[in-house]
Order: structure tokens, then C-alpha cells, then sequence
């Protein structure tokens, strides 16, 4: 769909975001990150570091765990893109957010909606995870309010809950 193919103007390309067909004005390399919270509106996906290392802007395209501060929307153009606000009405998340609630696992809100992503990423494919598992499927989000005991804890149980994912 994109009409830009020297990508000195913007183009209108296609998303599919949270299962809906979303048609984007952008210039192609404008990171995802800003399409979704400008454009879109879906201001859940966070801005941290800018740099792919935080995790505090993951969302889900077609499925894989990505940080969308590193993705340029035209990569994005027809995939799948999950974001923090596209799993709200899943009773799964619903339970690994309340276990993150009970065990105190968000505090200021930064990493929040990307670590929900990636627990909940690594729960939809390893439904009992060990701790080492559940470390190792967090290792690319970080928080610099919890110390990550309580976010473990609350993957673990939410996992031990057996409604998690």
C-alpha cells in the first residue's frame, strides 16, 4: 500500500493493531513507537530509553516480542502488532495483571505495560516456567523501582494460578 517507495514523503500503509486494519499516514522510517502513541493514540506502549534497551516499549509483532522504539513502521506495514491496550479484554492477561497488582510488581508505570508483554509473551509459550525461565523471559525489560523480586513472584504465581496463559 505504501505510495513512497524513496521514503522522502510520507506514505499511507496498512496496520493491523490489536486486531483491527488501521491505514497510517507516516514517512516509512518513523519508528513504531511513535505511530502508535501519536497517531494512534495507544499511549500504554512506553518510551524508556529510545535505544532497544529497556523494554519499556515492547509490543507483539505477529507474535514475536519486539521493542517498537527499533521497528520503522514500514517493517510493520501488514503484520500483527499486539500492544499493552490489545490484550486488556484477554481474561489470561487480566490474571497476570492482577497478580502483578497483589504482588506489588508495578510501581511508578515505566516498564509496567512492557513487562505484562513479555511475562505474558513467555506464559503464551511456557504455561509453568521456572524462575530461571521467567528471569531469562524478562531479561530485556528493565525497572529501576521493584529490584524484579516482586515481578518474578508475580509471573511465578500467575503462572502457579494456571490462568495466566
Amino acid at each position: 500500500m505504501s505510495d513512497c517507495p524513496q521514503g522522502r514523503s510520507k506514505c499511507e500503509m496498512a496496520l493491523r493493531v490489536n486486531g483491527e486494519r488501521i491505514v497510517v499516514r507516516a514517512y516509512p522510517m518513523d519508528r513504531l513507537l511513535d505511530v502508535l502513541r501519536g497517531e494512534l493514540g495507544l499511549t500504554g506502549t512506553k518510551e524508556g530509553c529510545g535505544e532497544g534497551e529497556c523494554g519499556a516499549c515492547s509490543v507483539l509483532l505477529d507474535g514475536t516480542l519486539v521493542n517498537s522504539c527499533l521497528i520503522p513502521v514500514l517493517q510493520a506495514q501488514d503484520a500483527e502488532i499486539r500492544t499493552i491496550e490489545g490484550l486488556r479484554s484477554d481474561s489470561r492477561f487480566q490474571e497476570l495483571q492482577e497478580a502483578f497488582l497483589e504482588l506489588g510488581a508495578a510501581q511508578c508505570g515505566i516498564c509496567t505495560p512492557g513487562m505484562l508483554l513479555a511475562a505474558f509473551h513467555l506464559l503464551t509459550k511456557k504455561p509453568q516456567p521456572t524462575i530461571e525461565e521467567i528471569r531469562e523471559g524478562l531479561a530485556g525489560n528493565l525497572c529501576r523501582c521493584t529490584g524484579y523480586q516482586q515481578i518474578v513472584e508475580a509471573v511465578a504465581e500467575a503462572a502457579w494460578r494456571g490462568t495466566a496463559v
